[in-house]
């Protein structure tokens, strides 16, 4: 290749004393005199070039295209992409905080895949978890979820991080941060003597600790995993927490979990005492609507007509709901799987043989009504015809 250089270039060389690289002449840009200007609306509506571009056309009359902006704006893209993934890293001192989250992930469990919702709760210092699986991600699992943490570790943190579940958060705003918890849950963390807190919508990185947590679940104790049955499934996570993840040294701190739980954090929990779970001292306190039924979980349960407007106790126990007044059972119905349907017995009817009538109908059930002593009255066509259907 044959190389040929001007006279000129040589003898620029040859004044600078040294080679110089090629410079191409600073030419004025389109939007060199509102640079600032499109900065701060670019920063604004957060990466979002065409509304910059509108904007200049209707402020400053000016017409550009979509390429000039996001040519004069590249220096801030970088600069936003690197501020959405970017997590400043925030310790808690020992007893500080704990942060819970739910995960979900499909397990074979006897030979079947099965939607298995993880709950997973991370204490803040030692990074100790615990994890328990639920079949659904609903309020009284959440609730049973921290417990069982709670008594795992022997003790409740001063507060419980957790995110915007809509079963624990009424609403929070992204504008003032305002967050509005449940009563439940409200009283949850009273009766347990911990502060709640809720990260903002969509920021789930606040509790990263967790969230890195749900992960480390699925991907080291469930992946590659079948199990017989859903028993199977609970004593290998417990085997799991014990012989795997307590004892691993963690990525951060250096330490082996126990060590620095057993070390630093179990003193620094506030003792629970000798209290009973939530839900036995009055998590399911219920008032008796007119309709003789109690709401549990978006389903509602009959009880006796009598105890209209009564204040009653909801337990559930082995798959079932148990109603009690006055600490005596007057109602027992199997727990609904669904959502929003109306489980009715007949017989707490007994002693309203009309309006017994006119619910049955309505709720879609045939047969007849029971008396007091339990003996056959007459069919609900005969009632339908006093009352003209």
């Amino acid at each position: 290749m044959k190389l040929v250089l001007r006279k000129t270039t040589v003898k620029r060389y040859l004044r600078a004393g040294a080679w110089q690289t090629y410079g191409r002449p600073a030419r004025k840009k389109a939007l060199d005199e509102h640079s600032a200007w499109v900065a701060e609306q670019y920063m604004k509506h957060r990466g979002n070039a065409d509304v910059v571009r509108q904007q200049l056309q209707r402020e400053f009359d000016m017409q550009v295209s979509l390429r000039t902006v996001e040519r004069a704006v590249e220096p801030l893209r970088r600069q936003l992409r690197a501020a959405s993934v970017v997590t400043v890293r925030f310790e808690t001192p020992p007893g500080k905080q704990m942060q819970a989250d739910f995960g979900q992930t499909r397990v074979l469990i006897g030979g079947e895949p099965v939607w298995v919702h993880l709950c997973v709760m991370t204490l803040g210092y030692s990074r100790r978890p615990f994890v328990k699986p639920f079949p659904h991600e609903r309020r009284e699992n959440w609730l049973v979820g921290i417990e069982a943490a709670l008594r795992h570790f022997e003790g409740s943190p001063e507060e419980m991080l957790i995110d915007s579940a809509r079963s624990l958060v009424k609403s929070h705003s992204l504008q003032t941060r305002e967050v509005v918890f449940t009563d439940v849950f409200r009283a949850f963390a009273a009766y347990w003597g911990f502060r709640p807190r809720a990260c903002a919508p969509f920021r789930a990185r606040t509790k990263g600790k967790d969230e890195s947590g749900v992960g480390y679940v699925k991907h080291n104790a469930i992946a590659g995993h079948t199990f017989e049955s859903w028993e199977a499934l609970e004593a290998h996570l417990e085997w799991w927490m014990r012989e795997v993840a307590d004892l691993r040294i963690h990525g951060t701190t250096g330490e082996r979990a126990l060590d620095r739980f057993l070390r630093d954090e179990a003193k620094a929990l506030r003792p629970l005492g000798a209290k009973a779970p939530f839900v036995q001292a009055g998590e399911l306190a219920r008032r008796v609507h007119s309709d003789l039924c109690v709401e549990l979980e978006t389903n509602h349960y009959s009880v006796p007509w009598r105890y209209i407007g009564e204040h009653v106790f909801a337990r559930t126990e082995n798959g079932e709901l148990r109603i009690l007044y006055g600490g005596k059972e007057i109602a027992r119905h199997l727990i609904c799987a669904g959502r929003k349907q109306r489980i009715v017995d007949p017989r707490h009817f007994d002693g309203v043989a009309v309006q017994g009538a006119l619910a049955l109908k309505a709720h879609g059930r045939a047969g007849t009504l029971r008396s007091a002593g339990g003996e056959l009255q007459r069919s609900l066509s005969d009632y339908e015809a006093v009352v003209g259907n």
